[in-house]
């Protein structure tokens, strides 16, 4: 057992080390800043010229509740929380009105996200589609989609002669969840083209 005073000392010691520095946040890492979750999207870090100026941290962060999107600069020493973030593998079920259903393939339990926390995510959801689905405080906000995705070409025009196969020239393409991307013209009708879900952009045959 411990002694009162050894007990807060450790938990203490805990408390802090939980704690990160924002010189110490990378991209692609979690934190948590006014008691909510962000997910680093960019870092630039300006160091002072002059003597005893202050090295700055310029964050490039996604509020992973609202999806909004912003900047904001730190003192290199300013601290943050490590949030209580938890990544479900789900699969993709369907959607309705009131939201979107995913199959937690550990537990095998429903969880539903609310349009507003998927944003435009659905362009990239077919019927089984895994991915990863942010809990924050036990509770579902928001999903992580993989960097790419595979997705048939319901309908684009078919190439005519005197069209270049070098893929420099793109024609309009509907992919099956109905997004609209510009695809090369030797791509066909019922192919599957990769996606990419940050720039939502052609990357290749699937």
């Amino acid at each position: 057992m411990f002694e009162p005073a050894a007990r807060f000392i450790l938990y203490f010691e805990e408390a802090m080390a939980a704690l990160i520095d924002a010189i110490d946040i990378k991209k692609k890492m979690c934190f948590e800043f006014e008691n909510t979750p962000y997910y680093c999207l960019d870092v630039e870090v300006s160091t002072p010229t002059a003597r005893g100026g202050q090295t700055l941290v310029r964050l490039k962060m996604r509020n992973l509740l609202t999806r909004a999107v912003f900047d904001k600069t730190f003192k290199a020493g300013d601290k943050f929380k490590e949030p209580d973030l938890d990544l479900v593998e789900a699969s993709y079920l369907y959607s309705d009105n009131d939201g979107s259903y995913f199959l937690d393939q550990v537990t095998f339990d429903t969880i539903s996200l609310s349009p507003e926390k998927l944003g435009d995510a659905l362009d990239f959801l077919v019927e089984g589609a895994l991915l990863q689905i942010d809990k924050y405080n036990g509770n579902p906000i928001g999903l992580r989609l993989p960097a790419q995705v595979e997705l048939a070409v319901e309908y684009t025009e078919p190439a005519t002669r005197g069209d270049t196969a070098s893929g420099s020239v793109t024609k309009p393409a509907k992919l099956e969840t109905g997004m609209e991307i510009r695809v090369p013209f030797f791509i066909k009708e019922g192919e599957k083209v990769k996606v990419s879900t940050e720039t939502r952009e052609f990357a290749g045959r699937a």
